[in-house]
């Protein structure tokens, strides 16, 4: 894994410990929906708690207009909750800048920062403001570390000492196994609709793998630019070229038959053809079951699977199963299995096969941003400040 300090590298007994954490939960009314995201936290902040630190958590909520307050998107719910869950109390701190008062073995969450003027600019005022908050800075975000926002990276430029949580700690840990040792064949599953929204990651992606398997709207603009019919499909036409540079120099492979429908509409059954039987009016919205078969044989042979992206329009049952059965063959494949991004999390999730992927990767933008580019900035000036 990367070279960046931990946390368990330091003693926190006395410390004013501030943990940025990702609590931008689903709320409902004045009650958190769904609370995945805090009860991952739970035991970096019980870690800390139980070393004797006097904790503070910061998070953003939604996205507020920065400088004004907004009751809708108060993470007040959130203290609530984790008074619930941690069984301790955990005020809310609106007016944080002159110091919290926080107690060694106590708790205190911030408003959400993104009321704060200069948050998304990285605005070096509020990072230092943060920064005196605490005797050690404990980055633990991983979805929100591809932002250099003043709660993720600023801070960490002024903190007296920074270093990574457990759960940005795993991330980088699975991520690097991925990309800088993994077991070969190294097969990397990609979806989406557009080429163009994922074409960093495509590019970065076929100069290590040994199989880019491309489903989604990507596939046709991939089986487009080889030749084959894609009738009124999603393509992208000014993207060919691209396309066939990428397959010139790593193994695609093309679907040997497609479920076709005449729109995407739920009362549309889906029609298998051969991708040279695909007409002008039909839209290709899913892989046919001989092509899901093949590919899925294919995964059981991988050291490594990373998996981005649906392969169909997986919403609507009936165009859905090739990315059941590719999300089974995951699941079943001996390999070490990476997933990311929030569509191929509810496909994971619809499909019941959480259990027996290796990896879930808790970002979106952050975990394919890291595939493309290899780090992130708050991962960068982590490493920065442990040279």
């Amino acid at each position: 894994m990367m070279d960046v300090p931990h946390l368990d590298d330091h003693t926190l007994s006395g410390k004013r410990v501030l943990i940025r954490e990702d609590f931008n939960v689903p709320l409902s009314g004045a009650t958190v929906a769904n609370d995945a995201r805090i009860v991952a936290a739970l035991p970096t902040i019980r870690t800390c708690i139980e070393r004797g630190a006097a904790v503070i958590l910061v998070s953003h909520l939604g996205r507020p207009k920065e400088g004004e307050f907004d009751p809708a998107l108060s993470l007040a719910p959130v203290a609530a909750h984790l008074a619930r869950a941690l069984d301790c109390a955990v005020p809310l701190v609106r007016d944080w800048r002159d110091g919290v008062d926080v107690s060694p073995g106590a708790v205190a969450l911030l408003e959400n920062v993104r009321f704060e003027a200069g948050e998304g600019e990285n605005d070096d005022g509020l990072a230092m403001a943060l920064a005196s908050l605490c005797d050690v800075f404990v980055m633990d975000a991983f979805a929100t570390a591809h932002r250099a926002h003043a709660s993720t990276h600023g801070v960490a430029k002024h903190a007296p000492v920074v270093c990574a949580g457990p759960l940005l700690s795993a991330e980088l840990t699975a991520l690097g196994r991925v990309l800088d040792s993994p077991a070969r064949p190294l097969v990397a599953i990609v979806g989406g609709a557009k080429v163009s929204t994922k074409l960093e990651l495509l590019e970065s992606l076929s100069g290590i793998v040994d199989r880019l398997v491309v489903g989604g709207g990507i596939a046709n603009t991939f089986a487009l630019a080889a030749g084959n019919p894609v009738g009124a499909s999603l393509v992208e036409p000014s993207l060919l070229e691209t396309a066939r540079r990428i397959a010139t120099g790593v193994d695609v492979p093309l679907p040997v038959d497609v479920m076709t429908a005449p729109a995407i509409d739920a009362q549309y059954p889906a029609v298998l053809r051969r991708p040279s039987e695909v007409g002008e009016r039909d839209m290709i919205l899913d892989i046919g079951p001989g092509t899901a078969r093949a590919w899925c044989d294919a995964l059981a042979d991988a050291g490594t699977i990373l998996w981005n992206g649906p392969l169909g329009v997986f919403e609507f049952d009936q165009f859905g199963e090739g990315t059941r059965v590719i999300a089974e063959g995951v699941a079943a494949a001996k390999a070490f299995s990476v997933a990311g991004g929030g569509d191929t999390i509810a496909a994971i999730d619809k499909y019941g096969v959480r259990e027996d992927i290796s990896y879930i990767s808790t970002g979106g933008g952050a975990f394919l941003e890291f595939v493309e580019r290899g780090t992130l900035p708050a991962v960068e000036i982590l490493k920065a400040r442990a040279r």
